[in-house]
């Protein structure tokens, strides 16, 4: 008997030393996003709710357009939301690592290049999340510009972004509100111009 308990605990321990270790799931998202650098999609609005209204039908482009070794940034354009009636080139998603996890911030500009009053607001993750999704709680510094200009409605806000083997989405979550705009790795299109203000 104990010569069968010390066979199994030596297959246990064999097996343990040769189980690679689990890949954390933020690099693993990161990596996913990097490798698709360079590259532009199509896509459209997602949601059906009557506050986003404005941009039911509208084309959509994101570009994952730069990134490093912590940083990948992905502008968002939307024809028809311009001032001209063309396309709006305002935003521009930046997603870093940090020393806890991934943190999405949203470049706001306007079409001369200035940046918008509300401005680089988002989140950092509070948990691992997953190799294809990750979640972004707002933080308190946004809190405080939400509320400093008179969006305290954003002080719940939790956005989301996921990337598959089929898309990306961007979602963004609180009480009343769930936005989401989709694109198909299936419809790679010609990188937009660059963004406002970059």
């Amino acid at each position: 008997m104990k010569a069968a308990l010390s066979a199994l605990a030596a297959t246990a321990l064999a097996g343990c030393a040769t189980t690679p270790a689990t890949a954390n799931p933020q690099d693993a998202f990161f990596d996913a996003l990097s490798a698709r650098c360079g590259k532009a999609y199509a896509g459209k609005l997602a949601s059906d709710g009557e506050a986003d209204a404005g941009m039911r039908g509208k084309a959509m482009v994101m570009h994952i357009r730069h990134c490093s070794a912590d940083r990948i940034e992905i502008p968002f354009h939307i024809d028809g939301l311009g001032a001209d009636g063309g396309w709006d080139r305002s935003r521009t998603w930046i997603i870093s690592r940090t020393t806890s996890g991934l943190r999405l911030r949203h470049d706001h500009r306007h079409a001369d290049g200035a940046p918008d009053a509300v401005t680089l607001y988002g989140g950092n993750t509070v948990d691992t999340g997953s190799a294809t999704r990750q979640t972004f709680p707002v933080d308190a510094e946004s809190i405080a510009m939400f509320t400093a200009n008179g969006r305290s409605v954003s002080n719940t806000n939790i956005w989301s972004i996921e990337t598959t083997d089929a898309g990306f989405t961007y979602g963004l979550n609180r009480e009343g509100r769930h936005f989401r705009v989709a694109f198909d790795y299936a419809r790679p299109v010609t990188p937009p111009p660059t963004p406002w203000g970059w």
